[in-house]
């Protein structure tokens, strides 16, 4: 087992050698690409060839090591500005160049020493046999500096550099593979910054799919909720109805207790229906999201003019965020501003929905006081969005949310 690991150092030092003395002559070929006519088609061209060559250089320092690694894909967007605009901002890019600079400093010296301690051992079992081939003047030399002239100085000399090269061999060759290996890693290896922004766009897109698996839940269960219990529900108030229309007014104790179970079961059916407004509109569902806005100004109690732009596909958990902020606000504006007016209007743009809602009232928004901005402003973070409002003194007052939308 001993013996097989250090076979892997002394082959990986077998291949470092030239892989690195290959990258010395690949960096100034990339340095003149970057100068000459045509560079700009060429160098990311170039630079993808370098990140296959790194990545396979990285999977033999994983393969070493015992670690696992992610492949990192090399392909490159269509378009020459894209594929230059990809090679500058790309963090990868940078890595791969550190890479390089970082393998031909380590690997040369790292395979130049490994392979000089392994040399003394295999020079001393091929020449030591064949002294007596070497010329008189020029003897063979062993141990670096010690002639040999005859078969005991070749067999003693030879089986102490054959001692002293394993022994070097043992101790050097794998702690030089190790070391290379681990440089190599770490050069490839993302920063603190690289990994905090991954971890960022990898919780982003989770959280986009747990909202979008949440509004998907809001539906089923409103819909169950809509077809199921409240449907139910008018059954048995049409039931009671009519057993309180079959006894009568004179029907004592039982009559009363009748009427009560129908009059709770209306109620009942009432707030069913204010929670499944609340937990997702189903106008939204008939409608989309323009179509429940129109009928939100519409059935305001002030009048609202609503401006919606072509808002294209817009992710279900978004449109009950937009659909419930603009409710919010309307209500605000109808109840606590004053205002004779207000306009609501909706635009996308690239990847944000963008809403305004503006009334003419008094202004002076106070959010400590329960204005519902604060709940506005909960309901965007979990979007994470953004919340402007601008409602001065004497007003007007104007409420502005960014919702990003890419799906």
């Amino acid at each position: 087992m001993v013996l097989t690991y250090l076979w892997r150092c002394i082959r990986y030092h077998l291949v470092l050698l030239p892989s690195a003395m290959a990258t010395v002559i690949a960096l100034p070929l990339l340095v003149i690409a970057v100068l000459a006519p045509g560079g700009l088609v060429a160098v990311p061209r170039m630079m993808a060839i370098l990140r296959r060559w790194a990545e396979w250089n990285r999977g033999r320092a994983a393969a070493l090591l015992g670690v696992p690694v992610s492949p990192r894909e090399a392909r490159l967007p269509k378009g020459v500005g894209a594929q230059l605009r990809e090679l500058l901002r790309s963090p990868e890019s940078r890595r791969d160049l550190r890479w390089a600079v970082r393998h031909v400093a380590t690997g040369i010296p790292a395979g130049l020493a490994a392979l000089t301690v392994v040399g003394l051992v295999v020079n001393a079992v091929l020449e030591a046999p064949l002294w007596w081939l070497f010329p008189a003047d020029d003897p063979l030399r062993l141990m670096v500096a010690f002639p040999v002239t005859g078969w005991s100085q070749a067999l003693g000399l030879g089986l102490a550099q054959i001692v002293v090269g394993a022994a070097l061999t043992w101790r050097i060759v794998p702690k030089l593979a190790r070391m290379h290996a681990d440089a190599c890693l770490a050069a490839l290896a993302p920063s603190s910054e690289d990994r905090l922004a991954a971890r960022v766009d990898e919780l982003t897109e989770s959280r986009s799919g747990v909202l979008d698996a949440h509004a998907a839940e809001l539906r089923r269960i409103e819909r169950d909720l809509h077809d199921g219990t409240q449907a139910r529900l008018v059954a048995i108030a049409m039931r009671l109805g009519v057993a309180r229309e079959a006894l009568g007014d004179d029907s004592g104790t039982v009559g009363r207790l009748l009427k009560e179970a129908h009059e709770g079961t209306e109620a009942a059916m009432a707030e069913l229906r204010q929670v499944i407004r609340t937990m997702y509109p189903p106008i939204l569902a008939d409608r989309g999201l323009a179509g429940a806005l129109n009928a939100v100004a519409a059935q305001a109690g002030l009048p609202v003019e609503a401006d919606l732009d072509h808002l294209g596909p817009v992710p279900a958990a978004v449109e009950t965020a937009a659909y419930f902020i603009v409710s919010e606000a309307i209500t605000n504006a109808t109840k606590h501003s004053g205002a004779t007016r207000a306009t609501v209007r909706l635009a996308r743009r690239d990847d944000t929905l963008h809403v305004e809602v503006a009334d003419d009232g008094r202004g002076g928004v106070d959010e400590r006081r329960g204005t519902g901005i604060a709940g506005i402003r909960k309901r965007v973070a979990a979007f994470d969005g953004a919340v402007g409002v601008d409602s001065p003194p004497g007003g007007p007052t104007t409420i502005t949310v960014e919702l990003p939308c890419a799906s």
